[in-house]
């Protein structure tokens, strides 16, 4: 089979599957008719982008074809999961697809470094650079922000955030303004930097920043994550992961010394690379169906390596909730029933 018609075909698969697309990558949309509203391929809400869950393979009225008409982009649905995860081309868009759909990775493409390279280094060559430009989290405004959250307690976090004052955030393709941002690192196994996650946030308060999307991903994000407590040069036996920076920093506050990892979103959950030596995999849901469908993906993928896989369940929405409203101390005492006996003893009450 050739790259090409590789690339048709999984194109053509995921069009029979467009509803179970549109769930799974823009679960804040809903079915209205032949179509699923949504308000844009990042999975705002709101109804200006619109995908055919109906139709023929290709040609007019394909299923799977989706517009968004207040900015006029199209595509199909590898285009929409390559903007949605920020991939870096189509090639990273066939391999999420291939994940999504269950089928075997494809054979590594014949390419010279030159071509292969531009786009993937550019992108994290900026975010490398705006790590460095950026400054410890500790008594920052993002550390005040983390704080209203409920989340005082940066022990082993500290080495994947920081603070930028003035980061740049682009509104439009004429617009852009700058706000303070708290940035996260994000990493792979050994500890390099593949992209960064950008919270910006209001200039006077605690708080998100009062725009449209104060939280953007920019670099190579796939397979990636922003890692919390993890040790240099050590492969970790036990892990949790779950979405969002916030989620997984609130339930460090109750699981303090467990590594974890923040995947930024629910398809990225479900792409996690797992690190090597692993041996059991705790994955934090939130109360929503992509995480449901991010959980047996990620949860299927481990136990084909032979990781045992158990679930950890919030009492609220997600962990946030749970720590802004409940305390550490009470999701402490609901984790302990869904934690094996041996990590009870060493997370929940740090013995060996």
């Amino acid at each position: 089979m050739t790259h090409s018609t590789s690339i048709a075909d999984l194109a053509r698969q995921l069009s029979q599957r467009a509803e179970a697309v549109c769930r799974h990558y823009l679960s804040n949309g809903r079915q209205q008719g032949r179509y699923w509203l949504v308000g844009d391929v990042d999975n705002a809400p709101g109804r200006s982008l619109y995908v055919r869950l109906f139709g023929p393979d290709s040609g007019k009225g394909a299923a799977g074809k989706w517009t968004d008409a207040a900015v006029g982009s199209h595509g199909d649905l590898l285009d929409l999961i390559r903007h949605n995860l920020g991939l870096a081309d189509v090639h990273e868009a066939a391999a999420e697809a291939r994940r999504f759909l269950a089928l075997p990775e494809a054979p590594a493409r014949a390419m010279t470094t030159a071509s292969q390279s531009p786009t993937d280094s550019s992108r994290r060559l900026a975010a490398k650079r705006l790590w460095a430009m950026s400054r410890p989290i500790a008594g920052s405004h993002a550390a005040a922000y983390l704080a209203e959250r409920g989340v005082t307690d940066l022990a082993g976090a500290t080495a994947s955030l920081r603070f930028h004052p003035a980061c740049f955030c682009r509104h439009d393709d004429r617009t852009r303004s700058t706000y303070p941002a708290m940035i996260a690192a994000v990493t792979d196994e050994a500890g390099s930097i593949h992209g960064l996650h950008r919270s910006w946030l209001d200039p006077d308060r605690p708080i998100k920043a009062l725009i449209p999307e104060p939280r953007r991903a920019m670099g190579s994000l796939l397979g990636h994550g922003v890692r919390f407590g993890f040790d240099a040069g050590q492969s970790p036996d036990v892990i949790a992961a779950g979405e969002g920076v916030e989620t997984v920093l609130s339930l460090r506050q109750a699981l303090p010394r467990m590594p974890m990892i923040a995947a930024l979103s629910a398809a990225h959950l479900g792409a996690l690379t797992l690190p090597k030596g692993l041996k059991r995999l705790y994955i934090a849901i939130e109360a929503d169906g992509a995480a449901r469908l991010s959980f047996a993906r990620l949860t299927e993928r481990a136990r084909a390596q032979g990781i045992e896989a158990e679930m950890l369940c919030p009492t609220l929405g997600d962990y946030n909730d749970d720590l802004r409203w409940n305390g550490r101390e009470a999701i402490r005492l609901a984790l302990l029933p869904q934690l094996v006996a041996a990590d009870v003893r060493r997370f929940a009450f740090g013995v060996n």
